[in-house]
């Protein structure tokens, strides 16, 4: 008789851990923004996502022993510099075959790309990207107590498929859920109960128009979003990374939205001396760009993208640090002006908020400053565009961002 044996599989250390505790290990390094952090030890890549560099932080999240058990540590240092070379090349391999890497030359799209020196790039996929919008929602709504979440319920009442225990009577157009039970009701109410007893045996009942009646449902709405994300060079100044954080908002809320709500619709602009629309799966990439704030011009793009939505609640929700500095003239040259309130970039962008608000579309703004002149415009547009303004930092941004987005989705519309 054959006789199989059975032992422990100890497989290989690229098998020992899973690739997303090593997508988490390296995000600082993907998610970069070019802000110099001393304490950063991804700090010497300078955000180049080349695979150099891509190697060089995976040696030190293997290094770092966060990634590891005991046992497997320790064969990890006992490997020779040639076989942790080998190690690294399996994990890469892993990395693209589970699509959370692209290891061929990236489109050309926003934020630096390099020096030109024709090194071999990488860029995080959308898998990888949604994973890292997974894992920054998890955090993010870890301090709220909050993990189950539903669409947007409203006051109103409409005819559908998840029922709230009432009925109605059918008018046309209602999705015909029929609810049998009062429907017959209402029939022996009509024609006696004794006709459905005593009758023929098969003699049919007559049902009527008027008999119908249909489940009610709570009518839920749809909401498009466009996140306006100030990447001025002011991000990054002050000590403070504000602008790593914002992308980690933005990529949560997009998961949320995808996940919980999909209905609705999420789009990412920037702004900074101009405004551009980009993907949100393009997020990682993304550096800081030029010193002032065209606050308008991304309230224009904003504007355009939610007028071809046809949605019931439509909402821009801005995160910036610093006051309106630039405006575009109708010739197309850039006015800057970063010293004050310009009373010209003031009007103009307050003029674009006006359109909004003439558009029914609020505005939610995110500061993550509290200068006396952004403390100005900001209230002039909360009190034009009934929408909030929120003073906060980049360490409690996705908290208020979240919990304002959530809130406003459980509260009736009106």
């Amino acid at each position: 008789m054959k006789r199989v044996r059975y032992t422990k599989f100890t497989g290989d250390l690229a098998s020992s851990f899973g690739l997303e505790d090593l997508m988490q290990a390296l995000s600082d390094f993907l998610l970069d923004s070019g802000f110099n952090d001393p304490m950063s030890r991804f700090q010497e890549f300078d955000g180049d996502q080349t695979m150099e560099n891509l190697r060089e932080a995976i040696r030190q999240a293997l290094d770092s022993g966060e990634l590891f058990d005991d046992e497997a540590q320790e064969k990890y240092e006992a490997l020779s510099e040639e076989q942790v070379e080998e190690l690294i090349d399996q994990i890469i391999q892993k990395m693209q075959e589970q699509n959370f890497i692209n290891a061929e030359m990236p489109q050309q799209g926003q934020g630096e790309q390099g020096d030109g020196d024709g090194d071999a790039r990488f860029e995080v996929t959308d898998k990888g990207m949604d994973f890292l919008g997974y894992k920054a929602l998890r955090e993010l709504l870890g301090p709220l107590g909050k993990s189950n979440l539903g669409r947007h319920d409203t006051r109103h009442e409409a005819a559908g498929v998840e029922t709230n225990g009432s009925s109605k009577l059918y008018e046309f157009g209602d999705t015909l859920n029929l609810d049998i039970t009062a429907t017959l009701s209402s029939v022996f109410a009509r024609e006696g109960l004794a006709t459905a007893i005593e009758g023929e045996e098969h003699a049919p009942l007559n049902i009527y128009h008027s008999d119908i009646h249909v489940h009610q449902s709570d009518y839920q709405s749809s909401c498009a979003t466009v996140v306006l994300l100030d990447c001025s060079h002011s991000m990054i100044l002050y000590g403070e990374d504000r602008f790593t954080p914002a992308k980690r908002v933005a990529m949560a809320l997009s998961h949320l939205i995808r996940t919980q709500f999909p209905g609705d619709t999420l789009n990412l602009v920037l702004f900074h001396d101009t405004a551009e629309e980009i993907p949100v799966s393009q997020l990682s990439r993304v550096k800081v760009g030029p010193h002032y704030t065209n606050t308008r011009e991304g309230l224009r793009m904003a504007q355009r993208i939610l007028a071809r939505q046809n949605k019931d609640m439509k909402q821009i929700v801005m995160i910036t640090d610093g006051k309106p500095s630039a405006l575009t003239l109708p010739d197309g040259r850039i006015y800057k002006n970063a010293f004050g309130l310009d009373p010209l970039v003031i009007s103009e962008t307050l003029e674009e908020v006006s359109r909004c608000k003439r558009s029914n579309i609020m505005i939610n703004t995110f500061m993550l400053a509290s200068d006396f002149s952004l403390v100005q415009f900001v209230q002039q547009v909360s009190a034009m565009c009934r929408g909030k303004a929120y003073f906060t930092t980049p360490e409690n941004l996705g908290n208020y961002l979240l919990m304002d987005f959530m809130s406003r989705r459980m509260k009736t519309v009106h």
